[in-house]
């Protein structure tokens, strides 16, 4: 079996693009790696591919469940044995998760950082190491950082993996992170000796526009209405009511929009994310909570109401369009007051 044979026989693609066949036989020969890859250029492959050739289970580091339920399932339609262990699954969903990983009987197994540094799933690690650990992915790895966008203190207690597992290699990835925050990855998650592929981060078939804000959701309408009338997008407002008031604002004027925070019931949370995902033509109206590590290759256009912390966040953001590599927008509406908000 090799990485060419798993990437044709069950990811479904012909060839690897740019730096992944590399950064694969780093990993597989139990190399570390820092990767800097744009949203859509293939990070998963990087990791799941290796997971895949070396003997054990490849544990992958995910913030967000919505992340790791995409993932998970994706690999499971490819006939990937994948699983995932989170707060928002039953006892008994987790108990057979736990079971398989301890079983040996998992490839991936995706948890989040505060979960993997509990002391009831050290002991799991543990147990599990005895049938082989093939890996450690550290996905959205810019979380490390305290300059990021995203930043998630759990992610500096993750040294743990190299202290516990030296033999054991690791694969950080992000889609973006300027030089001060790939400092601090390196030196957070002591990757001194990890090889750093850096791939560009032109994403030449998105188009950015910004107007100024005279009635935002006004100038959002008419630019839904005039260019994207039926297509999939992502609007990115800054609060939770914001987010709720522009879904109802935009369902009511015609177009298929639906709301995701993290204030929201987790049940309602997730159906909406599934209707985005699996249907065409619904507008997710959202905190940048959502669209992390979201697969959904036809966004036509990411649209923010309100300014982005800075341009890393607006970076990972607008990257949600166009995936699939064909035309996308990225659209913000943008006044004096959103600096004094930020500030």
């Amino acid at each position: 079996m090799t990485a060419l044979s798993i990437l044709n026989d069950t990811f479904g693609y012909p060839d690897f693009r740019g730096s992944q066949a590399e950064i694969i036989d780093q990993l597989a020969g139990g190399g570390d790696a820092l990767v800097l890859m744009p949203t859509g250029g293939g990070k998963s492959l990087c990791y799941q591919i290796p997971a895949l050739l070396r003997p054990g289970t490849a544990i992958v580091i995910s913030p967000l469940i919505a992340l790791m339920q995409d993932q998970v399932a994706a690999l499971r339609e490819a006939g990937v044995r994948a699983a995932c262990i989170h707060s928002g699954q039953t006892a008994m969903e987790a108990d057979r998760a736990e079971r398989a990983f301890t079983d040996g009987k998992l490839d991936l197994l995706y948890v989040s950082p505060e979960r993997l540094l509990s002391p009831y799933f050290t002991h799991l690690l543990t147990k599990a190491a005895r049938h082989g650990l093939a890996l450690f992915a550290i996905d959205e790895a810019h979380c490390v950082s305290q300059w990021g966008h995203d930043f998630r203190p759990e992610y500096l207690k993750l040294t743990f993996l190299h202290e516990h597992y030296p033999e054991v290699p690791r694969i950080a990835l992000t889609a973006t992170a300027d030089e001060t925050t790939r400092r601090e990855i390196i030196a957070n998650l002591r990757l001194e000796g990890a090889r750093t592929f850096i791939s560009s981060f032109d994403r030449p078939n998105i188009r950015y526009r910004i107007v100024e804000k005279a009635n935002a959701r006004a100038q959002l309408l008419a630019f839904l209405r005039a260019e994207h009338a039926g297509e999939a997008g992502i609007v990115y407002c800054l609060s939770r009511r914001k987010v709720e008031e522009t879904a109802a604002f935009l369902a009511a004027s015609g177009i298929r929009a639906l709301a995701y925070h993290a204030g929201m019931d987790s049940p309602v949370r997730e159906r909406n994310q599934t209707t985005f995902l699996r249907e065409d033509g619904v507008v997710m109206v959202a905190t940048i909570a959502f669209g992390m590590g979201i697969d959904k290759p036809d966004v036509r256009f990411v649209a923010h109401l309100d300014m982005p912390k800075n341009i890393e966040g607006y970076y990972q953001e607008t990257g949600r369009a166009g995936r699939d590599g064909l035309p996308a927008y990225a659209w913000m509406g943008y006044g004096l007051q959103d600096v004094v908000n930020q500030r």
